[in-house]
């Protein structure tokens, strides 16, 4: 069986800093016993996705063949495709080769990954950093040879989309859904607009591709694919490689947050005092931006990642490390799938800057440099959005507000969302035990709560932005909605925390306060 041009070439060139080690992916279906494609009649954001796995899937059959004499010939291709790795690896080597023994990257190979996608991988791991802080030289210099030897195969895996779980991880689970369930789909994207929406709901019916499927229903709804002359394919390959470029290993930042993101987004996109302004561009960075904002996290924030001499910090001077990161991995995604190429330089040049400018925003350590700009203009009453720079800053603040807007969901969507953060911040704690490091503020397990940690969020930082997004709304259902929601949130947090006290006096509130440096929406 021949390979299929779209998933050979551009998908097997080095594009990251690797991947983690992964176990094989199951087979979930024998030598040419993949389903039936039955995607007749759906939309194409609901169709496509299961269309891609389905190639994706048979030609993984043929490729590996079945067993016994069979398999000659898939053996041969195996053999043939050994041949490329070795030589993608040596490449690898070459660019490892800048990496200095204590992980630092050298200035010439930092200019290089600035035009290209990155990885937040290898994974954090004990075991490696444990060899860099505390093994003598000579273990150091034997570490780094493992590291690079890990690194090499590992930027193949990670650049390899054929090699990177193309068929369903979970054993026992579908490549395609049944009708009820891409019915179910199709009619909560009716009601995309409605701020009761549930992510984890929608995610589920579109078997884990809420981001690509939700994004692609919006730029059909805004007509951004007609008015920019996008190529379907190339669209959703971006966008496929976005989703899967969130690891879902992360509690909290991965592709369902992106798409809960997206999703606000979009409601703040239809404020009436917004919606009238805002031109195709300013639509297409609006969602893109939400899409994008938090891909390739590696699930700890940016302290952990100086403490660790990370070559993410070397690279990015200690300074905006992960938004910094997610741009540029982003700016490498839309050249590699190529979506903007049919553009003039000049203002394909010109969205990725704004891209840039808006993912920037969402660096938590510049909350009150925006919100004190923000209550400037409010208070003085010069915002003028026939202005685009005074729609870029708007739109700054709504993905701003987007992202951290968890407290303002109705309870029980909020309270997951908080969970799941909270686990991802004890999960970097716990790390840093084992590192015998000093653990972050409000990452200790046995000292902060969650309704500790959510009361000083919404007190320092979801509430002061939604206040003022409420006196620019002017106000509107959708901010008095959120704002019911976030009061009525934050006084149930509370009464947790006080029947948590009262059945435990030992327990340390320990709200978290504005120095605190966490993120009760995302670790930064």
């Amino acid at each position: 069986m021949p390979v299929p041009r779209g998933l050979r070439g551009p998908d097997l060139r080095m594009r990251d800093a690797g991947c983690p080690d992964e176990p094989p992916h199951p087979r979930l279906w024998g030598h040419l016993r993949t389903p039936p494609i039955g995607c007749g009649g759906l939309s194409l954001a609901l169709e496509l996705p299961a269309l891609v796995r389905q190639l994706r899937a048979a030609w993984r059959a043929r490729r590996e063949g079945p067993p016994g004499p069979e398999g000659g010939q898939a053996s041969t291709w195996v053999e043939s495709d050994k041949v490329k790795v070795e030589e993608v690896k040596r490449v690898a080597e070459d660019g490892i080769a800048h990496v200095e023994a204590d992980g630092r990257l050298t200035s010439g190979h930092a200019g290089a990954l600035l035009v290209e996608r990155r990885g937040s991988y290898p994974l954090i791991d004990v075991r490696i950093l444990k060899s860099k802080t505390s093994a003598q030289q000579g273990e150091v210099e034997s570490g780094r040879r493992q590291v690079k030897r890990q690194l090499s195969f590992q930027r193949y895996c990670h650049a390899s989309r054929l090699l990177r779980g193309l068929v369903p991880r979970a054993p026992g689970t579908p490549h395609l859904l049944d009708d009820d369930y891409m019915g179910q789909a199709a009619y909560m994207l009716s009601k995309v607009g409605t701020w009761n929406f549930d992510i984890f709901l929608f995610d589920r019916l579109t078997n884990g591709n809420s981001l690509v499927t939700l994004m692609c229903h919006l730029f059909s709804v805004y007509g951004l694919v007609q008015h920019f002359q996008l190529d379907m394919v190339k669209l959703h390959r971006f966008l496929g490689m976005v989703q899967e470029d969130y690891h879902p290993q992360n509690p909290y930042h991965n592709a369902v947050h992106a798409a809960d993101v997206t999703q606000a987004m979009y409601c703040y996109l239809q404020e009436p005092k917004l919606a009238e302004h805002l031109s195709p561009q300013d639509v297409f960075l609006g969602l893109m931006s939400a899409a994008a904002h938090d891909v390739d996290h590696p699930g700890v924030n940016q302290p952990f990642l100086i403490k660790t001499r990370h070559h993410l910090a070397s690279l990015y001077q200690n300074t905006s490390v992960l938004e910094s990161h997610h741009w540029r991995s982003t700016v490498g995604m839309l050249r590699e799938s190529g979506l903007l190429s049919h553009l003039p330089d000049d203002m394909s040049q010109d969205m990725e800057q704004q891209l840039g400018s808006l993912i920037l925003a969402t660096d938590i350590s510049r909350q009150n440099e925006f919100l004190s700009t923000f209550r400037e203009h409010l208070d003085s009453q010069d915002l003028d959005l026939q202005l685009a720079t005074h729609r870029h800053f708007i739109l700054q603040i709504a993905l701003k507000c987007a992202d951290v807007c968890n407290p303002c969901r109705f309870w029980e969507l909020s309270k997951q969302w908080s969970e799941r953060v909270c686990e991802e911040f004890y999960r970097q704690g716990d790390l840093e035990r084992n590192l015998d490091m000093e653990i972050s503020p409000l990452c200790n397990q046995l000292a902060d709560s969650v309704p500790a940690i959510q009361i000083g969020f919404i007190s320092y930082i979801v509430a002061p932005l939604f206040e003022e997004w409420h006196r620019f709304a002017e106000p509107s259902p959708l901010s008095r909605t959120m704002m019911g929601h976030l009061h009525k949130n934050k006084a149930r947090w509370s009464r947790l925390l006080c029947a948590r006290a009262a059945s435990d006096p030992r327990t340390h509130p320990g709200a978290a306060g504005p120095g605190s440096g966490g993120e009760g929406g995302g670790i930064r």
